[in-house]
Order: structure tokens, then C-alpha cells, then sequence
């Protein structure tokens, strides 16, 4: 454990400078930073060219400095808090190294505060930010006022003038625990959960090891999905699911259109949130509950109420008998599970998806041609949007069109879409009584502004 970042995260006066402060992981720590009182200053790119305006403006409610990301917000920092995903030629960074200001990994700091407060870690490659957010409400359900860091915005948070991925309380702090880095390392929870190990940022054998590492690590409580690619991580842990693998298993499954219900120890759980996927995070987020000391009759009742993530199988709306729904899906397991929970009420599924990088596409093609052409019925339709361009140095050598053909060489309708716009007018022509529209890829936000304008075209 970096000691310096224990000693930050502690103190209210060091101001601490988040460089790509509007993205998720590090608008949550620099958040609950400054929910806390603490000196909090940042930069974005996205925001010197004006975009995120809702940001921007949260960020000066709260009290955070905003400085251009020239390097000029480093000087008098305490420390610059920097991810994985910050290129290192950023001014701020030669600024920091240039004037000997110390440079902490965005997971060192929140290490050091899953470290130092009671605390719930939630890891695995599919899942996470929904079982974060159900436990958080779980234990605001319970009056156990707890803390949150996640990377989705949580729905109970939006009338609170917060993004939502964070929230600063006196009980348990709940996180979000990314592997997709490597930075899993930093983290010793006191609860630590691994929901599921499928493919999605890195190779198999890599994520096991950290998870590995991560449940070796936790202080008390080891919570572990039953999925078989997480059988040689459940030794000393709690196992959660359906399975006859599961030793907090649930049973009696029933899904529909309005969402899940099960039972566990004879406790009824009705779920607002279809998706056999979302039963099982529902068990994940009662046994860690569970493990912080609420009832499973009192996350029963917390459940009912659930009020889900933002662009985690989101509802946008219905017009003309046509369900619009946002998911931030992106790896080939998370788009089947959405794409069945939105057959599970619909004869046809119209989709789009946005893939989410250049090397994540080529990382996942194989996989995503082997999954999604199968789950498709002969009425749905998929298109693809051009591929998610975050700039950088990214090597752009795979297209949509190229994942497209992989799905019709397959005997799949899909299609790749020169703009992304063009799906509204598909929507528009296409869609009739019955359908639902599901928009679905990750990191990038306006994919919501898609959703609700393609709620809109149906008049």
C-alpha cells in the first residue's frame, strides 16, 4: 500500500489534482474528495473544448478547481492523481514530473481509502457498477449511510445534485473495483466480491490472477460467483448464484418483462430489473450485505425498490407501443445478456451498438462473432456504429464493416452504419408495436443523447 496515498486521502488540506477528471473512474475519486471537504482541483480536454457542460458545472458546485490542461493546475498541488487511460505526453504530467510533484495512480488512491475505511470492493468482468449500486442502496435502505465510488451513476443519486458514482457517507464505503488496468492490486477490502470472469480488456488467465490476488488480499469476507470460469477462486468464499455450485443460492427463478423474482432462505426478492444476469447480481449484492451486517429480509425489501444505473439496461421510454432501452454493454457476454433480457418482452430487437476502441475490437471479434449472430432470432436487427474514436495513438486498422461481415458470413441481418445518426432514421422507418430499440456500447455518454433521440423519433 503506497503510504503516501494514505496519508492524502486523509488529508482535507493536500489539494489534489485529477488530470481527466471528467472521466468516470477519476470524476467519482475527485468527487468524493471533494464531498468531503478536501482541496480538489482538476483538468479534461473534453472540457477546454466545452463539452460535458453538466460536468463542468458540478464540478464548481462542489467547490473543485478547474484548470486548462496545460500544466497549469499542477503547481501547488500536493500530489497529481493521474489513470491508466491518460496519455503520458499530457502537459500536466511533464509539469508534474518537471516540478518533482509526487504522481499517484488513480487505484492507489482509492486503495488507500478501501484501505483505511470499512469497506465493500465489487470486481468481476461483467456486473460491477450494478451490484456496486445495489448494495449502496441496500445499506441507505438499512439507515447505514454509506459511501460510494463506482463507474456508473447511480438513479437513487440523480435528485442529490450529484453525477451519481459517488457519494461521501459515515458508513461502509461500496467501490467499484476495475481489473481492466491491472490496478485490482491496490485494493484489501474488508468484503471483497468477483461476480464472473469473462473476456472483455485483457486475456482470461491475466483478469484470474488478479482476481486471485484481489480475494488473497480481502480482510474478512470473500464473495465469489458460481460461473464455472470462477471455480478454482471459491476456495474460503462465499459462492453466490443458482447453481448446485452456490452455498447462498437462490432459487426458484422467474423472469419477465417487468423483471425478476426468486427466493433465498425462504425470503421472497421481487427485482424491478429483467435478466437472469441481474438475479444473480442481486445475490451478490445480498451476501455482501449480508456480510456488513443487514438482513436479507431488509435488502429484500431495499430491492424492490432498486432504482438501477444509468445506461445499465435503462428504460428511456415507450412510444407507439416501442420500448427505447440503454446499456452500456461492450463486452461480447454483457451485449448477449442485454440483448436477452430485451427478447425476453420483444418479438423484435432492433440494436445498435457502438464498439468501444480500436483494440478492444480486435481484442473481442472472434468472440463477438461467435456470440451474438447465434442470439440473434431471424426478425431481430443489428447495426453497428463506426468504431468509438477516443484519439490518442490508437492503431485504427479494424472497421465496423469488418465486424459487420463477420455477423453476415454468419447468417446474422446486420449492418454497419457509415454515421451513427443514421440509426435514428432507421428507428424512425423501421421501427413498429411490439419492438424494443436497444442502444448499447460503453465510454462513451452521448450514446444516452442516441437513446433519447431515438425515443423522440417515434413522435
Amino acid at each position: 500500500m503506497n503510504q503516501l496515498a494514505l496519508e492524502l486521502a486523509a488529508n482535507r488540506d493536500a489539494r489534489l489534482h485529477f488530470v481527466g477528471i471528467a472521466g468516470s473512474g477519476m470524476s467519482a475519486l475527485a468527487q468524493y474528495r471533494a464531498l468531503g471537504g478536501a482541496a480538489t482541483s482538476g483538468s479534461d480536454r473534453a472540457l477546454d473544448r466545452g463539452q460535458q457542460a453538466s460536468d463542468r458545472a458540478l464540478f464548481e458546485r462542489l467547490g473543485v478547481t478547474l484548470f486548462p490542461q496545460d500544466g497549469s493546475g499542477v503547481w501547488g498541488a500536493a500530489a497529481m492523481v493521474t489513470s491508466t487511460a491518460v496519455e503520458a505526453e499530457i502537459p500536466d504530467l511533464a509539469a508534474a514530473r518537471a516540478a518533482g510533484i509526487p504522481i499517484l495512480h488513480r487505484a492507489e488512491l482509492l486503495g488507500a481509502h478501501v484501505r483505511s475505511e470499512v469497506s465493500a470492493a465489487v470486481a468481476g468482468t461483467s456486473g460491477k457498477s450494478t451490484v456496486t449500486t445495489m448494495l449502496f442502496e441496500i445499506l441507505r435502505h438499512a439507515g447505514r449511510d454509506p459511501g460510494l465510488i463506482s463507474g456508473g451513476d447511480a438513479l437513487c443519486l440523480r435528485d442529490s445534485e450529484v453525477r451519481g458514482n459517488a457519494w461521501r457517507g459515515l458508513g461502509p464505503l461500496v467501490v467499484e473495483a476495475d481489473e481492466s488496468d491491472g490496478s485490482l492490486v491496490q485494493h484489501a477490502p474488508e468484503v471483497g466480491l468477483v461476480l464472473n470472469l469473462h473476456r472483455d480488456h485483457i486475456e482470461p488467465a491475466e483478469v484470474f490472477t488478479l482476481f486471485r490476488d484481489f480475494l488473497a488480499r480481502t480482510r474478512r469476507v470473500r464473495i465469489v460467483g458460481d460461473e464455472p470460469e470462477c471455480r478454482d477462486l471459491r476456495a474460503g468464499a462465499l459462492v453466490t448464484g443458482f447453481s448446485s455450485a452456490a452455498t447462498f443460492r437462490g432459487e426458484d427463478l422467474a423472469l419477465d418483462a417487468r423483471g425478476a423474482r426468486f427466493r433465498i432462505r425462504d425470503i421472497a426478492v421481487a427485482l424491478p430489473l429483467p435478466g437472469a444476469h441481474n438475479a444473480s447480481n442481486a445475490l451478490a449484492a445480498m451476501a455482501a450485505a449480508e456480510a456488513l451486517g443487514v438482513g436479507l429480509k431488509e435488502s429484500a425489501r431495499a430491492l424492490a425498490h432498486y432504482r438501477g444505473v444509468a445506461r445499465r439496461f435503462e428504460i428511456v421510454g415507450e412510444r407507439n407501443g416501442i420500448r427505447v432501452i440503454d446499456d452500456y454493454a461492450h463486452n461480447p457476454r454483457k451485449l448477449a445478456a442485454a440483448l436477452a433480457a430485451a427478447q425476453a418482452s420483444a418479438p423484435r430487437v432492433l440494436a445498435l451498438f457502438q464498439p468501444h476502441g480500436f483494440g478492444p475490437s480486435r481484442f473481442m471479434r472472434e468472440e463477438l462473432a461467435a456470440l451474438i449472430p447465434a442470439a440473434l432470432r431471424a426478425a431481430d436487427r443489428w447495426y453497428f456504429a463506426p468504431i468509438h474514436d477516443a484519439g490518442g495513438t490508437a492503431r485504427r486498422d479494424i472497421t465496423a464493416a469488418d465486424l459487420a461481415e463477420d455477423f453476415c458470413a454468419r447468417g446474422a441481418a446486420a449492418e454497419a452504419l457509415r454515421q451513427r445518426d443514421a440509426f435514428i432514421g432507421i428507428v424512425r422507418r423501421e421501427a413498429r408495436s411490439g419492438d424494443t430499440i436497444l442502444v448499447l456500447g460503453g465510454r462513451d455518454n452521448s450514446l444516452a443523447e442516441l437513446a433519447h433521440q431515438a425515443l423522440e423519433s417515434l413522435g
